[in-house]
């Protein structure tokens, strides 16, 4: 099995390249070019070949002349499209951890869950070759989902990558030395379960970053990184996107914009015996043990997803992921006999 990252395709298309076709009203579809197949439509079939061989950002015209733009997807179009097994972080969400968790080329990362495996990607383009990204997640078959879809996208399974099942808090110490992680990223429904396990594997000076989705969640989190005392202060904030629609001299904001998807925390870890120095004045309100009890997880909802569903996505992200694979190992062995 190929295990090297490989380089994302560029050039003309070829058989097995994934397409993604803009046609009339802008309508977006996704296909995978196969020799002699043809993509078909009410408005008529547009024969693969016609794609094969041309270059990026080509017009290519169906047996009816419709047109339709041709690139291949983008990192965005690929995880916003993908099979999911659990809802995914947006791309929006992804860039701001990338960027304010400052992941690096060459860093030791702990993400937990993996979910749909959206940020997996993200943050294996961000570490590179040289770094170690350790995924861990309770359920296989999200594990399975977020394998495929990684392989999928970048046509092998990367040697630096780990998928550990089972509870973070448990299984952390097991994998992760004491102080062998730079980052340490988490996208759970109770990430206050396991910051002392994140701050047991996290270099002095490096950062814890959840992604919760309510305020509930938020509170609770920041008030255990703070009680912990192993964290410097949190900071904690949310993003919001408004496109603007571009025609002519009629610019103006869309009137739908992709709003609140989730909270940003982070935190960064402080050397073993620091006392973090009063900077801020603190105000602890008081609180009832009823206003605790929404914290917990059974009140705060988690999206249930059927397991009949549940196997069609494996099935779908692994077919996906099995073809990509073929296609890689059929240009090795194209690429060893040319030599």
């Amino acid at each position: 099995m190929n295990t090297q990252p490989s380089k994302l395709p560029t050039g003309p298309f070829r058989e097995g390249d994934t397409v993604q076709l803009t046609g009339p009203k802008g309508r977006l579809n996704t296909i995978t070019l196969a020799t002699g197949a043809a993509f078909g439509t009410h408005r008529g079939n547009l024969n693969h070949d016609d794609i094969i061989g041309k270059p990026e950002g080509s017009v290519i015209a169906n047996a009816n002349g419709v047109e339709y733009l041709a690139f291949r997807p983008l990192l965005t179009d690929f995880v916003m499209s993908m099979p999911r097994g659990a809802a995914i972080i947006y791309p929006k969400d992804s860039a701001q951890i990338v960027t304010m968790g400052d992941i690096f080329p060459g860093a030791r990362v702990v993400e937990a869950g993996v979910g749909s495996g959206a940020l997996s990607i993200y943050l294996l383009r961000a570490i590179g070759p040289n770094g170690r990204l350790d995924s861990f997640e309770r359920r296989s078959e999200f594990a399975d989902v977020a394998r495929a879809n990684v392989t999928t996208n970048l046509s092998s399974v990367p040697e630096n990558w780990q998928i550990h099942l089972g509870d973070l808090q448990d299984e952390l110490p097991k994998k992760i030395a004491k102080g062998e992680a730079d980052r340490v990223v988490l996208d759970m429904l109770a990430p206050w379960e396991c910051i002392e396990a994140c701050a047991d594997a996290l270099v002095p000076g490096g950062v814890i970053l959840a992604y919760v989705a309510t305020v509930t969640q938020l509170s609770r989190f920041v008030e255990a990184l703070k009680s912990s005392g192993l964290f410097a202060d949190p900071e904690a904030w949310e993003s919001m996107i408004r496109g603007w629609h571009l025609q002519g001299l009629a610019v103006r904001p869309e009137h739908r914009m992709i709003g609140h998807t989730g909270f940003l925390v982070t935190a960064r870890r402080l050397a073993d015996g620091t006392v973090l120095p009063q900077f801020k004045t603190r105000v602890k309100t008081d609180f009832a043990d009823e206003d605790v009890a929404v914290w917990n997880p059974d009140h705060l909802g988690q999206r249930k997803v059927s397991d009949k569903k549940l196997r069609k996505t494996v099935r779908n992200a692994q077919a996906a992921a099995d073809a990509k694979l073929e296609k890689a190992n059929d240009s090795q062995t194209a690429d060893s006999d040319s030599e």
